[in-house]
């Protein structure tokens, strides 16, 4: 029998729990709200449970902060997230009881990244960025083949951007740091700066410069200081397909001609794009981990 693995893209918002082994082969799928985590983790688990052939590995892919470092105590467990009821929760740990199989765990924007790498719009690149941009903004990057941890993980919402208060008075979202890269950028400031959702902001709103203003001066520290070859760019804010051209013009006029390669001078359509996965970014890299952690044993 052909081996099946399962994948988790936790979120704050909703859990995506899938069985497969990749794009073509998903064989089946659930989706459902992040309630508490007994509820929630009872959710994924009775749905794994329920499969005709038990899968051979899980992967996750949550939110964060989490503590990726296999060597620690507290591995797999989300850390100091803002989420109600669910900081030090062992998501690793418990899911891994419950079902009797390896796991792998990472950050829910590492494995978007790794489900870019193996399938999507990074296959062609060892060393690049998947940054999403929606409810917050996060940051999961490759680096010559390897997923990048540290001290704990990239927190690439949260570095502070330049912030002219005479143009933009808002003061910023983030309930830790209040005008960081996040604080100014992500779902919720531009609802909270606007008094409207993105999604409903037309194409020739003033919020759109802003945001691609805010986003390039980001993409500008990363591409100081990881020297990607490719970015991508995901989440709910980026289906506005309109600020990608925005963005990279922002970008290269940031840049200044400072950092020589053809992929910011000539090709910068082929530098920052969207995920070639789309929304399925995030559980089918938590496929990808479960291949990995099978593999590795």
């Amino acid at each position: 029998m052909m081996k099946v693995y399962g994948g988790i893209e936790a979120g704050g918002t909703k859990f995506v729990c899938a069985v497969g082994r990749g794009p073509g082969s998903i064989e089946n799928e659930i989706e459902f709200s992040t309630t508490t985590p007994d509820e929630t983790i009872g959710h994924a688990v009775r749905f794994f449970r329920d499969q005709p052939a038990p899968i051979t590995a899980l992967g996750i892919g949550a939110f964060g902060p989490v503590d990726p470092d296999p060597g620690t105590p507290t591995y797999g467990t989300i850390t100091s997230t803002p989420k109600p009821g669910w900081q030090d929760v062992d998501i690793r740990g418990r899911l891994a009881s419950a079902l009797g199989v390896p796991v792998g765990f990472d950050t829910d924007v590492n494995a978007a990244a790794l489900g870019e790498h193996r399938w999507g719009a990074a296959q062609d690149v060892e060393t690049f960025v998947y940054l999403t941009v929606g409810t917050g903004i996060g940051g999961g990057a490759m680096v010559q083949g390897r997923l990048l941890h540290g001290l704990v993980h990239p927190e690439m919402g949260h570095f502070h951007v330049p912030h002219d208060l005479e143009v933009d008075s808002f003061e910023g979202a983030c309930p830790f740091h209040g005008d960081c890269l996040e604080g100014l950028a992500a779902g919720p400031a531009i609802e909270e700066r606007w008094g409207e959702p993105g999604e409903e902001l037309p194409e020739g709103h003033l919020a759109w410069p802003l945001e691609a203003h805010y986003l390039a001066l980001g993409l500008m520290a990363v591409v100081c200081v990881l020297s990607p070859k490719r970015i991508i760019l995901g989440g709910g804010v980026m289906r506005r397909r309109h600020l990608f051209p925005m963005i990279r013009a922002e970008l290269q006029d940031l840049l200044a001609g400072y950092i020589q390669a053809e992929a910011l001078t000539e090709r910068m359509e082929r530098f920052v794009v969207p995920p070639a996965l789309g929304d399925r970014a995030g559980v089918l890299g938590a496929i990808a981990l479960a291949e990995r952690v099978a593999l590795e044993g």
